[in-house]
């Protein structure tokens, strides 16, 4: 599990400001995100399917707005795509959202590969069992 600050609101896509004012705050957000992926020990899955991720965010009040949080995170996901040397395009994330705290945060995990894969047996047992049945 990867903990890091909640995303500032200079990243949300609404902002209309020049890039140079930015880029500071952008790569702030990737270096924790980068520091905190190889501080939790997280390894990416082998081979080059999907990473299915999932983040939780934790808001400090109720005042923002769900649909961009997500769009503030992508300097997140570079620095955890940096961390564990792959392509970020491998994420396939899921979005929660928590109710607010005060130590306001987001959370992220990547899902064990071999969970997934055994759920995929277990559907594709399913379904033939049923096919079988309607036979």
């Amino acid at each position: 599990m990867i903990e890091l600050p909640f995303p500032s609101a200079d990243l949300g896509g609404n902002q209309r400001r020049d890039w140079y004012l930015i880029a500071p705050v952008i790569k702030k957000h990737r270096e924790w995100a980068r520091a905190a992926t190889l501080a939790a020990q997280v390894k990416a899955p082998a081979g080059t399917g999907d990473i299915r991720v999932s983040m939780t965010f934790y808001p400090p009040d109720r005042r923002g707005d769900r649909v961009n949080f997500p769009n503030r995170c992508k300097p997140y996901w570079d620095g955890i795509a940096d961390a564990l040397n792959v392509n970020d395009r491998r994420f396939l994330p899921s979005y929660h959202f928590a109710e607010p705290v005060k130590d306001a945060r987001v959370v992220v995990s990547i899902d064990d590969a071999d969970t997934f894969q055994a759920f995929g047996d277990v559907a594709k047992r399913v379904v033939a069992d049923v096919t079988e049945k309607m036979a």
